[in-house]
Formats: structure tokens, C-alpha cells, sequence
């Protein structure tokens, strides 16, 4: 078998050194050749036989079968291709006489017939699957892809074709990126999965957990937003360390619920008991809990590319995914668009700062499965972003547990009629996450009380969708132009939840809008502006739970027909718009504290349940018009509870006769009402409901009065105009 010399005779060798330079450019492999070899100098009398002479071979079954005993150590040569020459798999290897290293096919080469002395692939870091004779997905590529990543001088990896996979991969490998050029990883044959296990990727990183641990009782409350915790002995850290941290489970609460578990680094040892971390802690943890600390050797950098996943097997055992990393820091996914993956395909836990971009998933074997159909996941993880992906058909598109100061940027859901919410939290104490210029149903904090159902200030901004459920204990929601539209094949309703702790909703749209609540941690109010709602009949506006204040300012409510606000705690409405629909019944308000302040309220008036004492303020130039079902505007059950009535500067105008513009028949009652100008319509003022009233300086215009009490000591009703 021939081989070739990088040098032709020597009376050409001006035109033979521009032609080897040709060579080794159109190999790709120029600035792996020796400064001073006999390639640059151009010596036709160069033997092949010495050091630092580069040769060249066709094929690797060409350099497999040469004979190597008259070659020195270090003898290099050019391979113009893997199976033929210009195939892609060219490469430069170096002969090294003592090496017994296993054979690989691609970094190692071992001669046919020599048992020693190997042929070492030579590169700048950047190796390729066509090194190793992989050109297509006939093949599995996993044993190429092993040796790669066990070279610790190389930092990238390249696929220029479709690839084979059938193991599932697991290493700690830090500072190396795989980038598989948009081709396909195919993954029919996978060898089977264990229990459980989303972290049984094809591609699965995993730092290494030390058994350095320290455990301790805290010694003082650990205040939110700290940096700072309390240690038993500092000189167990060291700056520049990464800890697992978390706390042991709330007493009472769910088998998962923990306020605390990141992967942290040392930033400094403050004194001997005291350290600072790279985190400010999101919730409060009382003295006396109990800390675990275990020190991480996390996977540092690592970064996976450009890649179309072809999911196999439709189970938790035979279904594959692409990607998962654990106990990781600094180890971004872009460009990964899969089908059929069981598992997320990016499945992350214990990871800090991260990027996962322009990733999509379709069509899962399951939705159903629990864990199963994401497009990723992250568990206790920090400083993370999502940004630009998109789901079809797919249980979730992001979910956030445990989680902290991370964003989820313009990613898009669609087919989840059938599936889950492409964006959605445990509610396992997440804390200081926000979601941008968003699309698809959303469910905060909802997996059930094994997390907690806790989580506090999550931001949401300009998202769409056709449902949308914040109602556990959500501390300190913000939600801003959030576009809820009904749809037909999934909630009719279109519905939109918040928890009335801390809540502040503005500039949303929804045709059902719901105020719950399951916790009272915030100091804020809870706060509904400049937002447009569509309740269906007898829709429930704020549920019997809630006796957090709820306000509602410059809101417009169409076509309201007995809407009912039944919670006890105060309810304001400032200047807001409330259009009733044809023959619609009052609104019924259990709040023991209404006050109305301006705006106006057509074709629908106020009925308070009296089911507690209650009072009701009206005020600031509020405007009653029309009629409703009751034929009353401001009227009162007959429940137990007092009523006070507080009116003034109301304008209520009837649109009949048989409208009343106040009726009080029933129970104990209060009233005053001043300054203020009714037009038709009739007041009844039943003098057997009332302990006390006062009803002057109003005009009443065309008004007539079908109840009224006589003035006494606790009664005045003159001193008004009467038109």
C-alpha cells in the first residue's frame, strides 16, 4: 500500500510547497502541522521514516494497514478521508510507538496487525462523529461519543449528519459544548430506562456530590432576602464553593414542602459563624429548622446545540429524551426541536444560571403521565432563562418548581386542549419569576399540597391565552395586559383566578374573573385597575374565602347578570363601569364593607345578602340607571345581619315606575342619604326595618315615596327638593 509524501522532487520546490499548503487548507488541518517540519521546508530527500515528516494516507483502513515498524514515534500524517478521501472525516494523526491506548476508531487508532503504538488523532479541540466513521444514523454514534467526551483536551464537538443513539449517557463533564449542526439524533433501540427517571437522557450531565455534608438546627430566624446564614463552624467553606442547601419539611405541610433548596456558591466567610452566599433567600425561615448542606462538584459550562430529537418507545421505560442536567452551573440548551420525547427534553434540577432558547417540542407520546411531555423542567434551580420556544400538543411547555429568579421570555404554547398548561409551577415556595410576551394556559402554584401550593411575587406580562388559574397561596401576583379569550374547546368560561393576597391586576381582559383566597402573607393590597371582564350569569366575583380587602378601579363589567361577590372582607369599586345584561339580576354582595365610589352602574343595581352585618357607602357622584330583574337599585335580602347605608351624591335615575331606587323592607337598617338626586322610580323605606334614617337634601325628581317613616328622634326626611 502506498504512502504518500507530502514532497515531491526538489527542483519544484517553490510550486510543491504552495501545492502541500493547498493540502493541508482543503483538508482543514494546516495549524495542526509543526512549525519546521519538512512540509514547510519542502526537502525532497525527507524520508518517510523521519520525525516530524507529515505523510499522507486515503483512508483510515489505509493507515489501519500500513507498516509501522520503520516509522519513528511522532511521525505524522494527513488522512484525506474516513471511508474515501474528501468524505468529511479527514484528520491528522500522530504515530506514538508506546501507546496501548483502547482503540476508538476516531482519537485512537490502533494499527491491524502491531499490538502496541497507536495512532493519536491530532486537534484544536473540536472534534467531529465523521473522525470516528459516522456519516449517518445507520450506525449507533454512542461509543464516538464516549470517547469524546472523556478527552479532556477537547472543548466542542461537531455532527454534520443524522446520528444513531442507543444508550442513555451519563457523565460530569465540564467546559465542552455539543453542537449537532440542526441534524437529527435518532434513538430507535434505546436501551431501556430505570423507574422514574427523567434524568435518563441521551445526553445527561450530572455534577458529582461530594459526601462533605453539614447539618445543623438554625441557631436564629434566617430573614428573607438575605444572603447571609448562620453556620456552626464557617471553617467547614470555603469562597468559591457550590452547596446543595435545603431545609427540612414544614411541620404539618405536604412530604415535599420546603421553603429552601438551591445550589448556592460561597461568596464569603463573614466570621466564624456566619457565611454569605450567592442567593438572596425568597422566604423566612424560622431558628430551630433544620439546614443540610452537601458540597457539589457541579458540571461547570457545559452546553448542548442545534439539534432535531426524534423521540422512540411510547413509556417511561422505552421513551427517550435528549438532555438533562443536574448539579450544573453556567450549562445553556439552544436549538433543540424534538418529537415524540417522553421525558422533558431539557430536564434540569439543582442548576444555576442557565439559557434555554429557541427549543420546541410536538406531539408527546404522553400527556397524561405524570412528568412526562414537557418541553423542560426546572427543580430547584436559579438565575435561569427561557426564551423563544414553542410546544404542539404537549403537557407543559415550562415548569418552574422550586425555583427562583429566573424569566420566561416570548414562548408559546398551542393544542393544550387536551394537555396541561404550558406554563405552570408546583407551588413548592417559588419566588421571583417572570413570564413576558407569553401564549398558552398558565396554572401557578397548583400541583396539590405535597409542594405547599406557596409561592410569591410572580410577574406576568403580556401573556394570551383562554384560561388562567393563580388561586392558592400566590403572595404578591403581579399580572399586567393579560388577554384571556374563551374558547370553545376547552374553557367556555375563560376563565382568570387570582389569590387575594397581594395581588395587583392590571390591564387584563377576561370574560370570567374570579378573587380566591388561600393565604394572607403580603403587606400590599390587593388591587383589580383598568381591567374588562364578561362574567357569565351567577358567576362568583370574590369567593366566600376571601376577607382580604379587594378594590376594583377604573374596571368595566358587561353583560352582568347576578354576578355575586360573597367573601366578608371590604370590597371597593372606584369609578368603574358595570352594564347588566337584559332582565339581569342585581349583583348579590356579601362584602361587610361595600363602598362605591363613582362610575356607573346600568341595567344591573346592588342587592346585599345580609347574611352579616354589613354597611354600604355610596358615594362620589356614582350614577344608578335602568332597571334589573329585582326591580331595585339598591336593595337588601332578608338576612340576619344589620345594614348600614351610608349614601350621598348618588344620581340614581329609574327607567319605570316599578323600579325602586332604595328598597329597605327587611331586617335592621341604617340609612342616610344626602345630597344626592333620584329621577322616577319610588323609594321605599319601610319604617318597621329601620332604626334609624336620615334622608335629606336630595332631589327627587318624578319620585315617588311607597315607604317612608315619619320624622322622630331617630328620623328626618324633610329638607328635600321634590320635583
Amino acid at each position: 500500500m502506498a504512502v504518500h509524501a507530502s514532497s515531491p522532487a526538489k527542483s519544484s520546490a517553490s510550486s510543491s510547497a504552495s501545492s502541500r499548503r493547498t493540502l493541508l487548507r482543503a483538508s482543514g488541518l494546516a495549524g495542526l502541522v509543526m512549525a519546521g517540519s519538512a512540509v514547510a521546508a519542502g526537502s525532497a530527500e525527507a524520508a518517510p521514516s523521519h520525525a516530524g515528516d507529515v505523510l499522507r494516507v486515503d483512508t483510515v483502513a489505509e493507515l489501519r494497514a500500513l507498516n509501522t515498524k520503520p516509522l519513528d514515534d511522532g511521525t505524522q500524517i494527513l488522512v484525506a478521508g474516513y471511508h474515501a478521501p474528501g468524505d468529511g472525516g479527514a484528520m491528522a494523526v500522530r504515530w506514538d510507538h508506546k501507546s496501548d491506548a483502547a482503540h476508538n476508531g476516531g482519537t485512537v487508532i490502533a494499527p491491524t496487525a502491531a499490538k502496541t503504538g497507536r495512532w493519536l488523532q491530532l486537534h484544536t479541540g473540536t472534534l467531529d462523529f465523521r473522525t470516528f466513521g459516522h456519516f449517518d444514523a445507520e450506525n449507533p454514534a454512542d461509543a464516538a461519543l464516549d470517547a469524546m467526551i472523556a478527552d479532556k483536551s477537547v472543548h466542542r464537538i461537531e455532527a454534520h449528519t443524522d446520528l444513531l443513539f442507543t444508550k442513555r449517557h451519563l457523565w460530569n463533564r465540564s467546559h465542552i459544548e455539543l453542537d449537532f449542526g440542526g441534524h437529527r439524533m435518532r434513538t430507535e433501540g434505546i436501551e431501556k430506562n430505570t423507574h422514574d427517571n427523567p434524568f435518563g437522557a441521551v445526553l445527561s450531565f450530572r455534577g458529582t456530590v461530594t459526601d462533605t455534608t453539614v447539618e445543623h438546627a438554625l441557631s436564629g430566624k434566617v430573614i428573607e432576602l438575605t444572603d447571609t446564614f448562620p453556620v456552626p463552624d464557617a471553617k467547614a467553606f470555603e469562597v468559591g464553593q457550590w452547596w446543595a442547601v435545603q431545609v427540612d419539611p414544614v411541620a404539618g405541610g405536604g412530604g415535599d414542602e420546603r421553603e429552601l433548596q438551591k445550589l448556592v456558591e460561597i461568596t464569603e466567610i463573614i466570621d466564624a459563624g456566619h457565611i454569605r452566599i450567592g442567593y438572596l433567600n425568597g422566604w423566612e425561615i424560622a431558628a430551630g429548622r433544620n439546614l443540610t448542606w452537601t458540597r457539589i462538584e457541579p458540571v461547570r459550562d457545559t452546553h448542548i446545540r442545534n439539534l432535531v430529537f426524534e423521540g422512540a418507545g411510547p413509556d417511561e421505560y422505552t421513551g427517550s429524551h435528549p438532555v438533562s442536567f443536574e448539579y450544573a452551573v453556567g450549562c445553556d440548551v439552544s436549538g433543540i426541536h424534538a418529537t415524540g420525547s417522553f421525558w422533558p427534553v431539557i430536564m434540569r434540577r439543582w442548576c444555576t444560571r442557565f439559557r434555554t432558547e429557541e427549543c420546541s417540542l410536538k406531539n408527546p407520546p404522553t400527556v397524561e403521565y405524570g412528568g412526562a411531555g414537557y418541553l423542560t423542567q426546572q427543580i430547584y434551580c436559579l438565575y435561569g432563562r427561557v426564551a423563544d420556544c414553542t410546544t404542539s400538543n404537549v403537557r407543559h411547555l415550562n415548569d418552574l418548581t422550586a425555583s427562583a429568579y429566573c424569566t420566561v421570555v416570548n414562548c408559546h404554547g398551542d393544542g393544550d386542549d387536551a394537555g396541561g398548561n404550558p406554563f405552570t409551577t408546583h407551588g413548592q415556595y417559588e419566588h421571583d419569576l417572570l413570564f413576558d410576551g407569553n401564549s398558552g394556559l398558565m396554572d401557578i402554584a397548583n400541583s396539590g399540597a405535597q409542594w405547599g401550593i406557596s409561592a410569591k411575587r410572580i410577574t406576568v406580562r403580556r401573556h394570551v391565552c383562554s384560561w388562567f388559574t393563580a388561586n392558592t397561596k400566590i403572595t404578591d401576583l403581579t399580572l399586567e395586559d393579560i388577554t384571556v379569550i374563551a374558547r370553545p374547546t376547552f374553557d367556555q368560561a375563560g376563565t382568570l383566578t387570582v389569590n387575594a393576597d397581594g395581588a395587583q391586576v392590571r390591564g387584563c381582559t377576561a370574560k370570567t374573573f374570579a378573587v380566591a383566597q388561600r393565604s394572607a402573607r403580603s403587606t400590599r393590597p390587593t388591587t383589580i385597575s383598568d381591567c374588562s371582564f364578561e362574567p357569565p350569569a351567577g358567576a362568583v366575583l370574590v369567593q366566600t374565602p376571601v376577607t382580604a380587602p379587594v378594590h376594583f378601579v377604573r374596571c368595566t363589567f358587561k353583560g352582568v347578570d347576578g354576578a355575586i361577590l360573597r367573601g366578608a372582607g371590604p370590597v371597593h369599586f372606584t369609578d368603574c363601569t358595570v352594564t347588566g345584561a337584559e332582565n339581569a339580576a342585581p349583583l348579590s354582595i356579601g362584602s361587610a364593607d361595600l363602598r362605591i365610589d363613582g362610575g356607573g352602574y346600568d341595567n344591573t343595581g346592588i342587592e346585599l345578602s345580609a347574611v352579616r352585618d354589613q354597611r354600604i357607602t355610596v358615594t362620589g357622584g356614582t350614577r344608578l340607571t335602568g332597571s334589573n330583574k329585582a326591580k331595585v337599585l339598591l336593595g337588601r335580602a332578608a338576612g340576619p345581619g344589620k345594614v348600614t347605608w351610608d349614601i350621598n351624591a348618588l344620581s340614581s335615575a329609574a327607567s319605570g315606575p316599578d323600579t325602586a331606587h332604595v328598597r329597605i323592607a327587611d331586617g335592621t337598617n341604617h340609612y342616610a342619604a344626602t345630597g344626592s338626586r333620584f329621577t322616577g322610580g319610588t323609594l321605599h323605606l319601610a319604617p318597621d326595618a329601620l332604626d334609624s334614617a336620615l334622608h335629606t337634601a336630595c332631589v327627587e325628581d318624578g319620585t315617588k315615596r311607597s315607604a317612608m317613616p315619619a320624622n322622630s328622634d331617630s328620623v328626618r326626611t324633610d329638607g328635600n327638593l321634590t320635583l
